[in-house]
């Protein structure tokens, strides 16, 4: 089984979310621009989004129990995709707010101290964010991945936001503001999209990548001897524990301590190519031919053998 991701991580995330938007709300306040405004929602969401990624790391390392019996993984699932939702939500409030400055642009006052503030709240993202996009491709987590993904789309917002704001103060357009504000708000539309897609996909058992189903259907067909088959392969993943099952078809002759250590050397190799997966192997006779018609995958996997 697939270790757990550490929490540590994001508490520091946490704290980092309080720090940035303490300095993005004082850079707002203090320039009245709307596009270091829409800077400063992202922060807001970046601490739900820390908060309820702790949570579900910590929901997500709780053993099996009998309601449970797969794990409690999933969860990170629901926090990505609560995560997409809120980016969302923030996307649309900046955007309204936005489309009100087009119309009555105000004016926008101690720039340079503003950029200064949300200058440092960007190098703090920047920092922890590339931390936990490390920690979470290591750790195999979405969790810890889609939040320092997020936390490094702010960096790139910030730097928008500043240019901006360098272009109000050299041309004096006010109407360059809020037009920044929506460019920003249709950044955090495609991160938000990109997160639900990403939870939608895990909460349906969507199948690994090709590359990975690749590396399981190799192993077993380098472990097989010849005359012998498998088929009806299905792999799936939640949150970062992988999974694999398919059907091995072995003469009906062999006693079952020979076909159980043929499964045992065909989960070795399958766990070898890709470490921490979950294998499942069904046995059944060879020469029985309801063993052939026993999964709907037949005609899939059919299918796909005659399109290569």
């Amino acid at each position: 089984m697939t270790r757990p991701a550490p929490i540590l991580p994001l508490l520091f995330a946490i704290l980092a979310a309080l720090l940035t938007l303490g300095l993005k709300s004082l850079a707002y306040w203090l320039t009245d621009s709307v596009s270091l405004l829409s800077d400063a929602v992202e922060s807001l969401v970046n601490l739900v989004a820390a908060l309820t990624a702790t949570f579900s790391l910590w929901y997500a390392a709780r053993p099996v129990d009998p309601s449970h019996t797969y794990g409690h993984e999933k969860i990170e699932y629901f926090s990505s995709g609560l995560e997409g939702i809120l980016i969302l939500v923030a996307a649309g409030s900046i955007g309204w707010y936005a489309v009100e400055r087009l119309f009555t642009p105000q004016p926008l006052t101690k720039l340079g101290l503003g950029s200064l503030l949300a200058g440092v709240a960007s190098l703090i993202n920047l920092a922890v964010g590339a931390t936990l996009v490390h920690l979470g491709r290591k750790h195999d987590s979405i969790v810890l991945e889609a939040d320092g993904q997020h936390l490094l789309t702010d960096v790139w917002t910030t730097f928008a936001v500043l240019a901006g704001l360098f272009l109000v103060w050299l041309t004096e357009w006010r109407i360059l503001d809020p037009l920044v504000a929506l460019a920003v708000a249709c950044n955090i539309v495609w991160t938000g999209v990109s997160l639900v897609v990403r939870s939608f996909n895990g909460l349906m058992d969507h199948a690994l990548p090709q590359a990975e189903q690749a590396a399981v259907r190799s192993a077993i067909e380098a472990t097989l001897q010849p005359g012998l088959h498998y088929h009806a392969l299905r792999t799936r993943r939640a949150g970062s524990r992988r999974f694999a099952d398919f059907h091995l078809l072995v003469p009906g002759v062999w006693s079952v301590q020979r076909a159980h250590d043929l499964t045992g050397a065909v989960e070795d190799a399958v766990r070898q190519a890709l470490p921490g997966i979950e294998v499942t192997v069904h046995i059944e006779p060879l020469e029985e031919p309801a063993s052939w018609e026993d999964s709907a995958l037949l005609a899939v996997e059919r299918k796909a053998e005659e399109s290569r």
